[in-house]
């Protein structure tokens, strides 16, 4: 019997109590996910040495966009529609079929344009040649793990299965955490790390296919005409995504660039803790996003919906920054001597992926109804802000940059919130 499934009683006690259970279990299931990876990251804080930490992080960066890139609007496509014929099995796989082949076509550009990049920034921070070597081999089965999970998971989240969707993520993070406990205080290097990751989401991408089966015809070939369709909204997001795969770790970048090896270690390792905040996004994107681009086309609901979602985030993300500052000497315990002294660093990185959530929830919000912001402008107004950033603040350092970042997300929550906004408004 399925867990969850389309709540059509008429009793608002009865849709609460749905709603409730669905965001308790998937909540339960995701701070699970994100306290073994937060234990995860922090084994690798403390175990890893600096540069080699920085190394990590540089291949985690690297993996962020070489995914992104693989994917240029695809997913949303994917989404998009399948939430047209998400009922009709047969449809359902064929567009599941399409979005995968193009990922596979887009994954070759992505490792081409990639590959080359990493080896020039794990060389420039002092990695050695069999280290580059490694590092690069054993960030390919994560990436091509990444290529497909995303777009299995998104069926379930479609037809809102989510209990199979949470015990397996439960399962790949928590076989992480062993294999790392199994490894790395004998092999203490970063192509353990990433190798160990891919390892895991192969084995949970297997158990993936079985659950989508249900739902989704394997056997069945991409169709021109959903191609087509994708790759409409393909054009209107790659500029944003090639522009995204860039900014969206930009301080990263630029400590990678332009700042040393413990600069970039240091801002991998206060990143850590934004797992706290993507447990939000988590439960955004399987409970609500599904949701809401299967809403009919009625302004009213649609913008009390969104600001609701609003509201909401925000109030949470109030309280966690609030946490984190009166915490923040407690919480860089956790990372070990190598980052003590960093609490208004800690606070501003943080700021930073807040705002950036917000923006998130926009672009998701917007994305999932089809709206897609002209790239042109977009990306012509985050350029302009970034010049005025790169200008305004030192980015050759680890507190510029953060400032930097904040910055960038403030102007990023303006361009997405103000298309959501008049997209919004203008409907009839």
């Amino acid at each position: 019997m399925r867990y969850f499934k389309k709540v059509t009683s008429k009793s608002i006690t009865s849709n609460y109590w749905a709603w409730g259970k669905l965001v308790g279990i998937t909540g339960f299931a995701q701070i699970v996910v994100q306290g073994i990876s937060f234990l995860s990251g922090l084994l690798l804080i403390r175990i890893l040495e600096v540069d080699e930490y920085a190394f990590y992080t540089i291949a985690n960066t690297l993996l962020g966009t070489m995914t992104l890139l693989a994917d240029g609007g695809i997913s949303k496509g994917v989404l998009s529609e399948g939430g047209k014929v998400w009922k009709d099995r047969n449809k359902l796989g064929i567009i599941l079929a399409t979005g995968l082949d193009l990922r596979k076509k887009f994954a070759v550009v992505s490792l081409v344009v990639c590959i080359p990049v990493l080896v020039y920034l794990l060389i420039d921070h002092g990695a050695g040649i069999l280290t580059v070597v490694l590092v690069s081999l054993c960030l390919i089965p994560a990436f091509f793990s990444a290529l497909s999970d995303s777009l299995l998971e998104m069926v379930l989240k479609l037809h809102q299965d989510i209990l199979p969707l949470q015990k397996n993520q439960v399962a790949v993070a928590l076989g992480r955490l062993i294999l790392l406990l199994t490894f790395i205080f004998f092999v203490p290097y970063s192509f353990i790390a990433i190798l160990v990751a891919g390892i895991t989401r192969i084995a949970g991408n297997i158990r993936l296919r079985k659950m989508v089966f249900p739902f989704a015809d394997f056997h069945v070939y991409p169709s021109a005409e959903v191609r087509a369709n994708i790759l409409e909204m393909v054009k209107k997001l790659m500029p944003g995504a090639i522009y995204f795969s860039i900014s969206g770790q930009i301080t990263i970048w630029l400590l990678s660039f332009f700042g040393n090896t413990t600069s970039v270690a240091q801002i991998g390792a206060l990143s850590r803790l934004s797992v706290v905040l993507s447990l939000i996004m988590v439960l955004i994107n399987t409970l609500i996003i599904p949701r809401y681009a299967r809403l009919r086309e009625n302004k009213n609901i649609l913008i009390k919906r969104s600001f609701q979602m609003t509201v909401i985030i925000s109030l949470i993300i109030i309280a966690f920054l609030l946490i984190v500052f009166l915490f923040s000497n407690e919480i860089l315990w956790l990372f070990g001597n190598d980052y003590k002294g960093l609490s208004f660093e800690l606070l501003l990185c943080m700021g930073g992926v807040s705002l950036d959530l917000i923006s998130g929830l926009f672009f998701s919000l917007s994305s999932a109804r089809g709206w897609v912001f002209n790239p042109v402008i977009s990306i012509s107004i985050s350029i302009l802000t970034i010049v005025i950033g790169a200008i305004l603040f030192d980015i050759s350092n680890l507190m510029g940059v953060l400032f930097f970042n904040v910055f960038l997300a403030g102007a990023r929550i303006f361009i997405q919130g103000g298309y959501l906004g008049y997209k919004l408004m203008t409907l009839n």
